[in-house]
């Protein structure tokens, strides 16, 4: 037992194998493949692999993997897909580290995707989409999604992690009351004499979903605020799976790995299709991204991972909180735990929680700069993302981030204090 004021000290030998080990540890590489077959043609896909920003005197890569579901025609999906990325990155602020950047996703996935979505409503189409958002950056995985479209990961030591959130009322408890707070009815098809059927649904518009881009028609309760994961592989690597409901409906995540286990990623994705697919035959468009993230030496099939461990302890409960060393765990901390650690994760629908980054992440962003839609915003115009807000804990109206006026018509119609159908958002 350590007497107050000692410390522990670490061994020479294992500084010096940190060391090392940190100096050999190099960017993973990816390979994937996608597959799909389609029903109705609303199934989109983006892929946009080693993208390079500058880092100093230096230039770093990030790889960016997007499935979007349309439904109620193409037009939600094809726009997302054209304009998301872009306005997520818009969102970051430049000149910032490599860490910095990586910390300031979570925030700007937030802000990119309700300005996709205030934008494409501006142009008054009725189409919806389901968006899962990968960005991967070195050994660090970022997912951000709306609606039931999935990402899991399976780790080289063989945990299934789930990084995406379902917004399917039926499923979602927490969301069937949000909706019904903001004004919203939620319910299942009548049809007739009292007689209920189909899954629960939002009325108006009768969308079995909570949030997806799009959907001006059905009432904007149903929210573009992106569920985010954030976690970091250990260089073993893993496999991601991304993929439309259309194959989850038919498949377990458990399922998908297994039958496509061993096989390139290409490959991989086509067996996890046509085992979705094969028992009723094709009843929805049914989409799937494979990414295996590896080190270099390692590009082909990942190998069969060891024995899973019994029960089903070996999913959810395997992520490990990063958190600070403290000296009584400096023993533990030698020999590192080959298990995902999670940096980051929050799926609230309220702008005033998700655009109010911690420090230092907050000290990354302009203050007169609107946190949504990123228009310059002269001092006294914008207002909090606080103003209205039931939070006690931070409702002080002149604290920013602050939103363009725009910008806090679409809050306050997310937040139901603006009655749907109230006119469109006031240009800039």
């Amino acid at each position: 037992m350590l007497s107050k004021g000692e410390h522990q000290t670490v061994p020479l030998s294992v500084l010096l194998k940190r060391e090392l080990a940190n100096e050999k540890i190099e960017s993973p590489e990816l390979s994937h493949g996608q597959a799909s077959q389609s029903k109705k043609g609303e199934d989109f896909t983006f892929v946009k692999a080693e993208c390079q920003r500058v880092l100093g005197d230096g230039v770093a890569t990030y790889s960016v993997f997007g499935l979007f579901d349309g439904h109620n025609g193409s037009a939600a999906a094809i726009y997302s897909k054209e304009n998301l990325l872009q306005n997520v990155l818009s969102a970051i602020p430049p000149d910032l580290s490599r860490d910095e950047w990586v910390a300031a996703l979570p925030r700007a996935l937030v802000a990119g995707f309700v300005k996709t979505d205030k934008d494409f409503q501006e142009k008054a189409k009725t189409s919806g989409t389901t968006v899962t958002f990968v960005i991967i950056e070195g050994w660090v995985v970022t997912v951000a999604s709306v609606g039931d479209s999935r990402c899991i990961l399976e780790s080289a030591e063989g945990g299934i992690y789930y990084l995406s959130a379902d917004h399917r009322l039926d499923c979602n408890e927490e969301e069937r009351e949000r909706i019904t707070a903001c004004g919203g009815e939620v319910g299942r098809l009548n049809a007739g004499g009292g007689t209920e059927i189909g899954p629960l649904r939002c009325w108006p518009g009768g969308l079995c979903l909570s949030r997806s881009i799009g959907d001006m028609d059905v009432g904007e309760y149903i929210v573009p605020v992106p569920y985010v994961k954030q976690v970091k592989l250990t260089p073993a690597g893993g496999r991601l799976v991304i993929a439309s409901d259309g194959v989850w409906d038919a498949l377990s995540a458990e399922s998908a790995i297994e039958c496509s286990r061993g096989m390139p990623a290409d490959a991989a994705a086509s067996q996890i299709v046509k085992d979705a697919v094969q028992p009723k035959g094709i009843r929805d468009d049914t989409t799937c991204i494979v990414v295996d993230i590896q080190l270099p030496e390692k590009s082909n099939p990942p190998p069969p991972p060891p024995p899973k461990r019994s029960g089903k302890g070996v999913f959810k409960c395997m992520f490990r909180k990063k958190t600070s060393e403290s000296s009584s765990n400096i023993q533990k901390d030698f020999c590192e735990p080959d298990v995902v650690e999670e940096l980051f994760e929050e799926g609230s629908a309220s702008l005033s929680d998700r655009l109010d980054a911690k420090y230092p992440v907050c000290n990354m962003f302009k203050l007169f700069i609107c946190a949504v839609c990123q228009v310059e915003i002269k001092p006294g115009q914008g207002v909090s993302i606080h103003a209205g807000s039931s939070n006690t804990r931070s409702s002080r109206p002149w604290d920013g981030p602050f939103l363009c006026s725009s910008c806090q018509e679409k809050k306050e119609a997310m937040e139901g204090r603006r009655p749907f159908g109230d006119g469109r958002y006031s240009s800039e």
